[in-house]
């Protein structure tokens, strides 16, 4: 059986040992210790880590088993080690970041499904590569989610349907409102956490820069500066105080990225300092200006700006689907259709509902729009009045060919 030491400076941290491939030696062996470095490699006496998943600067992510559980369930295994270079007061804030992270977990995951679960919360002690030296180690254990985010998925597929995003958003907005109802905001929404599961499911995940918003302060609290490039909005990246908004802007970022497939660099326009991303709509995406122009308000710069709440953007939502759309944000001028021969003429194709996918479980449905098609794609119904000569050459009229297109 293979384990990987956790311990960040160990110059070999790939452990092989055969005896471990015995079930019953696996569940009743008391420890077993890295071959290079020293390092206990059976976290708490129960935990095996069998993969590193990433890394980043408070620490390490593994893939781990639990030997204490009749399937040996898998699970994730989070070390805390923060970068050398941080001041006392900067490692007792990412120290706290990662204690709060463990308790909003396990309050939170054990509450809500597409929260991960919060399994373990220790401290290892170790000796160090020094004589007399002691090392500390503090260790989160969290469900394992078996799927890809969104991230990942983007770089393999690119640009996602609207119909998918809107999806991902109605999902988030729900998880999210939880969240903020329970006094806690994420500050980190961006699409590599947010994980689809194999079955599904999406799931919310990285609440090392959680927010807990105290009932002195309930509108907000001071940022630690703790932030996502690209993803975060200014009040964030100014220090200043977060909103349950603020959590929404970062979801709209993170809707626009996977509309278009670009960076967020690519979608912002820093000469006027807003985001113009419809444009970087790829041909084969059509989102409704409806949808767009909440999109948009979730966007601005200023959070009072914004919508208040994940309840009010879904009750948006829910309104801009129900009503009559605008043309979509992806239209542009028909070509002029050739006239038919006189005295034929060409049906016009009625209009007929078109209707959106299921989200959680609702069918939202939208009447068809009426648009003009751009020159690449097809018409799919076209109306031709062709006018009879007069007598005269003088009265002669020829009216032009207009086309209706049903888009969904």
């Amino acid at each position: 059986m293979e384990i990987v030491c956790t311990r960040p400076s160990c110059p070999r941290p790939e452990n092989h040992f055969a005896d471990l491939d015995q079930g019953n030696t696996l569940k009743t062996v008391q420890q077993k210790f890295c071959t290079a470095c020293g390092m206990p490699l059976i976290l708490s006496g129960r935990y095996l880590t069998e993969k590193l998943l990433g890394k980043g600067g408070f620490g390490a992510a593994y893939l781990a088993r639990d030997r204490y559980t009749p399937t040996m369930r898998s699970c994730v295994v989070k070390l805390f080690q923060p970068a050398g270079d941080l001041n006392p007061s900067q490692l007792q804030l990412a120290q706290s970041l990662f204690e709060r992270e463990a308790a909003v977990l396990e309050d939170l995951g054990n509450r809500h499904r597409q929260i991960p679960d919060l399994y373990a919360f220790f401290p290892l002690i170790v000796p160090g590569s020094s004589p007399q030296v002691q090392e500390e180690y503090f260790y989160l254990v969290q469900e394992y989610i078996d799927g890809e985010d969104l991230e990942q998925t983007l770089a393999r597929q690119g640009a996602f349907p609207q119909s998918d995003v809107l999806s991902i958003l109605v999902d988030m907005l729900q998880v999210l409102s939880f969240v903020h109802e329970n006094g806690t905001i994420h500050r980190d929404i961006k699409p590599s956490n947010i994980m689809r599961h194999r079955n599904g499911t999406l799931y919310l995940l990285d609440f090392g820069a959680v927010k807990q918003v105290t009932a002195a302060s309930s509108t907000g609290g001071k940022s630690t500066g703790i932030y996502s490039m690209g993803f975060a909005p200014p009040e964030q990246m100014s220090g200043s105080t977060v909103y349950p908004s603020t959590d929404l802007y970062a979801l709209a970022v993170t809707c626009i990225t996977l509309l278009t497939g670009k960076d967020t660099g690519e979608l912002y326009d820093s000469y006027n300092n807003t985001w113009n991303w419809q444009p970087h709509i790829q041909p084969h995406t059509q989102i409704n200006s409806a949808i767009a122009a909440i999109l948009d308000r979730m966007l601005c710069a200023t959070p009072n700006q914004r919508y208040d709440s994940a309840e009010a953007v879904l009750a948006a939502l829910k309104t801009a689907v129900q009503s009559k759309p605008s043309t979509p944000a992806t239209a542009a001028p028909a070509p002029t259709a050739p006239p038919p021969p006189a005295g034929k003429r060409r049906a016009i194709v009625p209009e007929h509902i078109a209707r959106w996918p299921s989200v959680l479980g609702r069918t939202i449905s939208m009447r068809a729009s009426v648009r003009v098609t751009p020159p690449s794609e097809v018409v799919v119904g076209a109306g031709s009045l062709h006018a009879a000569r007069a007598r005269s050459a003088d009265t002669t009229r020829n009216l032009r060919d207009q086309a209706i297109v049903v888009a969904p």
